[in-house]
């Protein structure tokens, strides 16, 4: 596994634990560091980790209210917690991440795999189309930045499509 996919990985079930456990600051530390040592020892970035979980909550005041008029259907509480976390992450990086480090394209499919990979059956493309949407009404930023398509390629991760959300089952 990717150093940086590891590190989302790790900040993701760090977010979980923290909202699992009541939402609790003061258990933060303790957290991230179990789960880094307990998950990524080796791992090459683990301030990655810690920056992901910290810029995530010190937007989580925007970033929840963008996540329920993006999916309104959905209030915030009733989103999996999974999800929850999977948005709140992907989110936090696809607005106020290095753009330069981690496009937005590459923001969403990121949080798609972390779904798919930690989430229910139908949470890739729940995550798909909330943060779709939001890409889409950000103006698509960094949509012209990459090379031009070869016609005979396949579509690579960083170019899969963003669609609008489905409406999620459990």
């Amino acid at each position: 596994m990717a150093s940086r996919h590891l590190a989302r990985s790790i900040a993701l079930q760090s977010l979980y634990e923290w909202d699992f456990k009541g939402r609790d600051e003061a258990k933060l530390a303790e957290i991230l560091e179990h789960n880094i040592r307990e998950f990524g020892p080796d791992l090459d970035e683990p301030e990655f980790v810690i920056g992901l979980v910290r810029g995530t909550l010190d937007h989580i005041g925007e970033i929840d209210p963008i996540i329920e008029r993006a999916a309104p259907q959905w209030p915030i509480d009733q989103v999996a917690m999974v999800d929850r976390n999977v948005l709140r992450l992907g989110l936090y990086e696809l607005i106020w991440g290095d753009r330069e480090a981690v496009p937005p394209k590459v923001a969403i499919n990121e949080a798609i795999e972390l779904a798919k990979s930690f989430g229910g059956e139908s949470s890739g493309r729940f995550i798909n189309g909330v943060l779709g949407t939001i890409y889409k009404e950000m103006g698509e930023p960094g949509k012209d930045d990459a090379p031009p398509r070869n016609k005979n390629s396949e579509t690579s991760k960083e170019e899969e499509a963003v669609g609008e959300p489905e409406e999620k089952q459990d």
